[in-house]
């Protein structure tokens, strides 16, 4: 093989929001460093970045339900929500700096809006009580409120108060100062800022293999677009493909890709159509996961910022694929599987037949099946002001752990080497809101050497870094006053 080619200090591979938030981190760490960046398709923000394939909701555990678990005795166990609302405002202190620095114009990809869960019948509004009780207690969620009143509900969310059944007993909590953040806008902007600082950013570039050559990477590389194939060569490897990265991780060879395999999960979502019922609801609202569905298909109304447009979108439907990306392959799934990871996917697959089945009869759902889900929200709801839209695809990490084999996991995960010079983001939910702490995770791991004297910069641009919020009143005020006020953000 011929290892001559182009040479940079980091190669960053696939052009979504983790990519780019990589790649502002380190050029603001140290400038010096060469980057390089290759992606597959046309533009940044294709696949799970973009704007119509993701919630947008800015994950912090305000409204999300699923992120809080109620115990036996009934009390709450509230541990990670408090982390991932930790995580999200680690994400909006970078915005801030980022634009405070002329690189990001807030007022095109975030904006306030009310978060809120709401449920209906006895044993969920006694559950959204106990919930509230729980973390109106805690500094980060001090001011949650909690409501039965059908007229104050109303004025919360009035859509879905329109002739309602007045026998069932219905809550919800609101949170003002909720967001809504327009990922794919955040990315492209993230990386209208990497090419004014000269990095290297390639569209129409499939990585096809990695080989370790002495302390490099040699990554061979095909340009779709001319058809030549050439070598890079890189010190270190980000892989952020979203669903593409376990097949770039299994092809690095390293120890740490095997037992390791991917689930794929669909989403479909109900886009309003009408403009005068979308500008009747301002606010996110999250409710319940039915019984046997998976976290990521929590359902919600959702009002959305898209092309400078409101918006009102319900969902996500689960819905199952073979594919990895939504510009992929039906033969994804079946080329994930390598000897390897055969035994860790058989079993993840064996204990999950249900949720496989599960998956298999939402995408079977008709549309009117879909509009009776969306009324238990928005009485009222036609099917003509309603257009069903195919989300993102979501690879789910299937692992082997210390007691048990196949364990299919919802969540986000870094895998790198040993020596730190190459590493993946695997998962999904809550991915794009926590970017930047996953991201950070990347540095330690594989900038290990340069975190001591990289922490005063970190410091500076995200204040509460290495630092527990929930114990820092005074920090907690800062962002909600300056942060929020750089962002743009009004309470």
């Amino acid at each position: 093989m011929n290892h001559q080619g182009t040479k940079s200090d980091v190669a960053l591979i696939g052009a979504g929001i983790m990519s780019g938030t990589l790649g502002v981190l380190l050029k603001e760490l140290s400038p010096e460093l060469k980057l390089s960046i290759f992606e597959q398709l046309d533009a940044p923000a294709q696949e799970s970045s973009h704007e119509w394939h993701n919630a947008g909701t800015g994950h912090a555990a305000l409204c999300e339900l699923n992120y809080t678990t109620e115990q036996a005795d009934g009390s709450m166990d509230i541990k990670r929500a408090i982390a991932i609302n930790e995580k999200f405002k680690l994400s909006l202190q970078l915005w801030a700096y980022l634009v405070k620095q002329g690189h990001l114009k807030p007022e095109e990809f975030i904006r306030q809006l009310p978060h809120m869960s709401f449920v209906h019948g006895e044993k969920d509004v006694q559950f959204l009580k106990n919930r509230h009780r729980a973390m109106s207690q805690h500094p980060l969620f001090s001011k949650m409120q909690y409501s039965e009143d059908r007229e104050v509900l109303a004025k919360w969310f009035p859509l879905m108060m329109e002739n309602r059944d007045t026998n069932t007993p219905i809550a919800a909590t609101r949170v003002e100062a909720g967001t809504d953040v327009n990922f794919g806008e955040l990315t492209r902007q993230l990386f209208q800022s990497l090419q004014k600082q000269n990095v290297n950013i390639h569209f129409n570039h499939i990585v096809k293999s990695f080989q370790r050559v002495g302390d490099e990477w040699a990554i061979t590389i095909n340009n779709t677009a001319t058809g030549e194939t050439f070598v890079h060569h890189a010190k270190t490897v980000f892989i952020g493909a979203g669903g593409g990265s376990l097949q770039l991780l299994q092809k690095t060879g390293i120890p740490e890709s095997h037992h390791v395999g991917g689930f794929p999960v669909g989403g479909i979502f109900l886009a309003c159509t009408n403009p005068e019922i979308a500008n009747q609801h301002f606010a996110k609202v999250y409710g319940k996961a039915a019984l046997g569905a998976p976290p990521m298909s929590v359902p919600h109304l959702d009002t959305r910022f898209i092309d400078g447009k409101r918006t009102l979108l319900f969902g996500p439907f689960a819905g199952f694929s073979f594919k990895f990306l939504k510009n992929g392959s039906p033969l994804d799934l079946a080329c994930s599987v390598r000897p390897h990871n055969m035994v860790t996917v058989a079993a993840a697959g064996i204990k999950n037949l249900s949720l496989t089945k599960y998956l298999v009869e939402q995408v079977q759902l008709s549309k009117e099946q879909r509009m009776e889900e969306l009324r238990q929200f928005y009485p009222n709801a036609k099917s003509e002001d309603w257009n069903v839209v195919e989300a993102g695809l979501r690879v789910q990490i299937i692992k082997d752990t210390a007691t048990e084999k196949g364990v299919l996991q919802f969540g986000t995960e870094v895998i790198s080497s040993a020596d730190g010079s190459v590493a993946a983001l695997l998962g999904a939910s809550p991915g794009a809101s926590t970017s930047v702490q996953v991201m950070l995770e990347v540095l330690k791991k594989c900038f290990a050497h340069q975190m001591t004297a990289w922490q005063p910069k970190l410091q500076e641009m995200i204040p509460s870094f290495g630092k527990n919020l929930s114990e820092d009143p005074e920090l907690i005020k800062f962002i909600e006053t300056e942060v929020h006020q750089t962002l743009k953000l009004h309470d």
